[in-house]
């Protein structure tokens, strides 16, 4: 029902772009006939309607399209096709275009990016890597600062006013983890002169559904650095590489869960000579052995890591990859460096951190472009309130996409392939393999190199190539053997005389874990009506069908029927192939939904950490923003010591005095002289007033000092404190699987105990906060002091 309802709202905006791109084609000679400073003009007279109110975007947007489009034909001798006006419409209202390989989504995003620039609240243009990155800033950047925009480029390490200058810019071009490291990195400054971004405006992101789907499973983490016991991580990894699946320990394949058996327990307690595994002091070695376990059998070398230089270079599972600067945190990094016996690096323990999805619903207007986004539109609607719009092609494509073909096992389909290989490559036609690991495109290129057929190969081992060897996949008798990157954001161009050949074939060695990556490999050939043809080759043996749908596989074996050849000739084969990828699309999509509402109580906090933090980075911040902090302190303490209707034989004599005294300088409490605690409270409030008014009445230079110094306190203290709350978070959600076994939602019992430890967290930050203004008054005020207010009952 959504579906239909999405698809007839999808038709109706689209006619409704089609009248608009009209409109944008009859202003066409218009702006032909102007000098290029005219066209400048134009863009300074539309900045000042938005400024001043005299038109909203939606008005001005048909000029501002049609500048865009001529200053593309003066600049860079291209013109946008209707078919590309009616994307860049549907990125300006914040939606994702959908529009298949090499139909010029680069140049689409000129026109919402210029156009919304002129907002001046700055247009944010992501891409997935700095090849990509740097590319469409320096290209497509030049149509925008011909009409005299400026032009910014986010990569990573670039110098403090580098990165300044890049978010000060009209429309910034970056890699989309920079952009929330810097967003991260931005809440962690003690001086609002290191802050880099601005308010947060509009946004594009190319190849979207890669970015806020494929990404989105791994959060954004800054952190810090603690030394790694070696000797543990080395120990436990040699003892687990003797342990057995179903025997030591479980596996459930479809989550990744692993769990110990009775007999795994006993074979730990034994070898450590304890008695209970799960006691509390035993707490940091099942820390241990559970992270060896998980690095032995759940992280496979050459598939979701390589070893580069002596260092883990972890592998993004969708693209192919490797996802630099990035490494796993509480121990299992370390303990991957264990098992593979290198040497280890310090543990992380995160300071700062955020989920894709949750820093992109910042932006208030969210765009993007992809090739492939339909299967998902569900979860972008839901998560980001993004439509998804089918954009017709510029010409329809003619790529013939085969049936797949299945065969009982591996070495079965590895000939097959070999022989369309042979084949093909023999009347010289390209020839494009995809793989879904490292070790897969090994072993298709050892096949290719004993048949002595020349191939270049790309994975993430050569990754600084991917562009040029993608451009040349085209050539006549060129075969390209590539693992899920597929070179994309570079368009195949084929050579003279290849269309006659049948254009680029596209082999697939396997079906992914998303239909998506399938499409986007079958998307390389076929652009923009090119001859092209697609064909998968598939085994009973992929990972994808002993993972994700063991029953059906079993079932189907018992009732197999095979050629000679070892080829399925099951009429239930199809059906079977795209149920388990179906099945395993689910299975990811309720791991992202499941990570967002894990993230959505984090998130609140956050928030609310980070609203604290810029306040004190504030310039007008006053002294009352700390007294409001006491004042709030100080009741919460009153209440916690000496609750109502407590008597004094209810009352410590000595932990509410500590305490309360040490935050109210002039304050002494001797609570044998009271008699219940409206009389404490009377005398606290007296006390309280007495510093207020000592504190309000100091010089202004002593204030201005004194603020100084507890802007630095504080916010050395809010971050102690957070790094703290969100290593507590980790441990409950570690923990959180054992919820399953009580009759509550765990999701609902884990938001429970984490608003109970920020509640915690957050009232000892207001209190050390209290403690060091009391503290810096004192140190600041000494030799005149304030005069001691002993608040006794005689």
């Amino acid at each position: 029902m959504i579906q239909t309802l999405q698809k007839i709202i999808g038709n109706r905006k689209l006619k409704d772009y089609e009248k608009i791109v009209l409109e944008i084609n009859s202003k066409e000679s218009f702006y032909e006939g102007q000098t290029n400073e005219a066209l400048r003009e134009f863009t300074y007279e539309l900045k000042q309607k938005i400024a001043n109110h005299e038109a909203t975007i939606q008005e001005i947007k048909i000029d501002a399209f049609a500048l865009v489009r001529e200053a593309s034909k003066r600049v860079l001798g291209m013109r946008h096709y209707d078919v590309q006006l009616i994307g860049g419409l549907a990125l300006l209202d914040g939606n994702i275009a959908e529009m298949p390989t090499g139909e010029g989504k680069t140049l689409v995003s000129s026109l919402p990016a210029f156009t919304r620039a002129l907002e001046e609240k700055g247009v944010h243009i992501i891409t997935v890597n700095e090849y990509l990155a740097r590319r469409d800033a320096e290209q497509i950047g030049q149509i925008h600062e011909f009409l005299g925009l400026t032009v910014g480029l986010n990569i990573p390490n670039l110098t403090l006013e580098d990165k300044k200058v890049a978010y000060n810019a009209d429309i910034t071009y970056g890699i989309g983890t920079e952009f929330g490291f810097d967003y991260l990195r931005d809440n962690m400054i003690t001086s609002s002169i290191e802050k880099v971004q601005r308010s947060y405006h509009y946004a594009i992101i190319d190849e979207v559904d890669s970015i806020l789907i494929d990404e989105a499973k791994t959060p954004l983490i800054i952190a810090g650095k603690k030394t790694a016991q070696s000797h543990l991580y080395s120990l436990c990894a040699r003892f687990i590489h003797t342990f057995k699946k179903a025997i030591d320990y479980l596996l459930d394949e479809e989550t990744k869960a692993i769990s110990l058996t009775e007999e795994g327990i006993s074979k730990i307690e034994k070898a450590f000579m304890i008695e209970n595994l799960f006691d509390l002091e035993h707490k940091t070695l099942f820390h241990y052995v559970h992270n060896a376990l998980r690095a032995e059998v759940l992280f496979q070398r050459d598939v979701d890591y390589i070893i580069q230089e002596g260092e883990i270079q972890l592998i993004d599972l969708f693209t192919g990859r490797i996802m630099e600067g990035r490494s796993l945190s509480n121990g299992l990094h370390q303990a991957i460096e264990a098992k593979e016996g290198l040497m280890l690096t310090n543990e992380n323990h995160t300071v700062a951190s955020v989920t894709i999805q949750n820093y992109f619903r910042m932006y208030p207007i969210l765009s993007g472009m992809t090739g492939t986004a339909k299967t998902e539109e569900k979860e972008f609607l839901q998560v980001y309130n993004m439509e998804v719009i089918r954009i017709p092609t510029n010409k329809s494509v003619i790529r013939i996409d085969h049936e797949d073909i299945v065969f009982q096992n591996t070495g079965q389909k590895l000939r097959a392939v070999l022989d369309d290989v042979k084949l093909r490559h023999k009347k010289g036609q390209p020839i494009l393999i995809g793989t879904t690991s490292i070790r897969q495109s090994e072993i298709v290129a050892e096949l290719l190199e004993n048949e002595a057929i020349k191939f270049q190969l790309l994975n993430a081992k050569n990754v600084e190539k991917e562009a040029e060897m993608i451009a040349l996949a085209g050539q006549k008798g060129m075969v390209t053997i590539s693992t899920n990157m597929a070179g994309r954001g570079t368009d195949i161009l084929l050579a003279e005389g290849v269309s006659e050949l049948g254009g680029l074939h596209v082999i697939g060695t396997e079906r992914h874990e998303s239909e998506r990556i399938d499409l986007q490999l079958k998307g390389r050939a076929g652009r923009q009506g090119d001859a092209g043809s697609s064909q998968f080759y598939l085994s009973l043996e992929d990972e994808l069908f002993v993972r994700y749908n063991p029953e059906k596989l079993e079932k189907l074996h018992k009732n197999l029927h095979v050629d000679q050849f070892g080829k399925v000739l099951n009429s239930t084969i199809q059906a079977f192939v795209s149920s388990t990828q179906k099945l395993c699309e689910g299975n990811q999509s309720s791991i992202r939904e499941w990570q967002l509402k894990l993230d959505g109580v984090a998130n609140e906090h956050r928030r609310i950490i980070y609203k604290l933090r810029n306040q004190l980075l504030q310039n007008e911040i006053e002294l009352d923003w700390f007294i409001i902090h006491v004042e709030e302190t100080i009741v919460k303490l009153v209440n916690q010591f000496y609750p109502k209707d407590s008597t004094p034989e209810d009352w410590d004599p000595l932990e509410g005095k500590t305490v309360l005294e040490q935050l109210i300088p002039p304050l002494r409490i001797d609570v044998e002289h009271f008699q219940n605690e409206q009389e404490i409270w009377g005398h606290v409030k007296e006390a309280l007033s007495v510093y207020k008014s000592v504190l309000r009445g100091m010089e202004v230079e002593k204030i201005a000092e004194l603020i100084s110094i507890l802007r630095c306190i504080s916010l050395s203290t809010i971050d102690l404190y957070w790094s703290e709350h969100l290593e507590h978070l980790q441990q409950l959600i570690e923990g959180i699987h054992l919820r399953q076994y009580q009759q509550e939602d765990p999701i609902r019992l884990y938001e429970f105990d984490g608003f109970t430890l920020f509640e915690h967290t957050y009232n000892s930050i207001q209190q050390e906060i209290s403690a060091s203004l009391a503290s810096t008054f004192q140190e600041l005020s000494c030799p005149q002091g304030v005069e001691e207010q002993n608040v006794i009952v005689d």
